[in-house]
């Protein structure tokens, strides 16, 4: 058995920023020479997501306002009230209880089959980390695990 990995990096522009990761996990799979095992893609965030599905750009409209209509920026959050909150609090930290909230209805990682060599999709999967805040650096770990 092999075991593979790689640290994906980004700097995001905003909140919603879908960045399609799809070929270059592709490109991993093939450096790796695994032919048949399993790849986990894992965000390495509390306040961004991950998802399997269409990368079509009304669809991601769609999306978008999907998990804002389920956790609207305007909304009060605990999580904000800083003269309250004594826990994680990092120097600058600002308001993001929303994108903690939205965070929580998408996924933190999938694993995907790998066969002969070749990543395992349908025909309009794609492999797309959100951004649920403000523009920072991302990390995003890939793990393939095979033979």
């Amino acid at each position: 058995m092999k075991i593979a990995n790689k640290t994906l990096k980004y700097q995001t522009k905003s909140e919603f920023d879908f960045i399609d990761i799809t070929e270059e996990v592709r490109k991993f799979v093939q450096e790796s020479r695994i032919k048949n095992g399993l790849v986990n893609i894992q965000i390495l965030h509390t306040s961004a997501g991950l998802i399997v599905n269409e990368n079509e750009p009304l669809l991601l409209e769609d999306i978008k306002k999907n998990l804002e209509n389920c956790s609207p920026a305007s909304r009060e959050y605990q999580h904000d009230d800083f003269s309250r909150r004594t826990v994680n609090v990092c120097p600058g930290e600002c308001i993001n209880g929303h994108s903690h909230c939205k965070a929580i209805h998408l996924l933190v990682n999938a694993t995907l089959n790998i066969i002969k060599g070749e990543l395992q999709l349908g025909q309009w999967q794609n492999i797309i980390f959100i951004e649920l805040d403000r523009s920072r650096p991302r990390k995003i770990q890939l793990q393939i695990i095979g033979e």
